[in-house]
């Protein structure tokens, strides 16, 4: 009775785990503006997440034949994701015309578009 207890704790745990994951890779997808940035999130928050969810259904369900065939999925997918996820990135240097360029940030540069800025805002008021 308390090894089912103690199961069904670490087998929600790890789906907690993967599920959290996931969501921050959505805010990381959201959050970045390349597209190679992008796809960084997107690829770690894929492979964690899936990782701890059927991980969490391997433990729900118990060291079987269906826990084999749950561990295959796993390695598939570690196996694939990151050769798609190369793959694309590939694509999107090939493609990218704009990627060498590097973006160079200057304060003073910033603090004159927010003076211009807050001028443009007083003339409209």
């Amino acid at each position: 009775m308390t090894g089912a207890w103690i199961q069904l704790i670490l087998a929600a745990g790890c789906l907690f785990i993967g599920l959290f994951f996931m969501i921050l890779a959505v805010f990381g997808v959201n959050r970045f503006k390349k597209p190679l940035n992008r796809m960084h999130a997107q690829a770690i928050g894929d492979t964690l997440g899936i990782l701890f969810v059927i991980l969490s259904l391997i433990l729900m369900r118990g060291f079987s034949m269906d826990s084999l065939k749950l561990f295959l999925v796993i390695l598939f997918f570690w196996i694939a994701s990151p050769v798609s996820g190369h793959m694309l990135s590939r694509l999107e240097v090939m493609t990218d015309e704009n990627l060498g360029e590097l973006l160079l940030i200057d304060r003073k540069h910033e603090a004159d578009q927010a003076e211009e800025k807050e001028e443009r805002t007083d003339e409209v008021v």
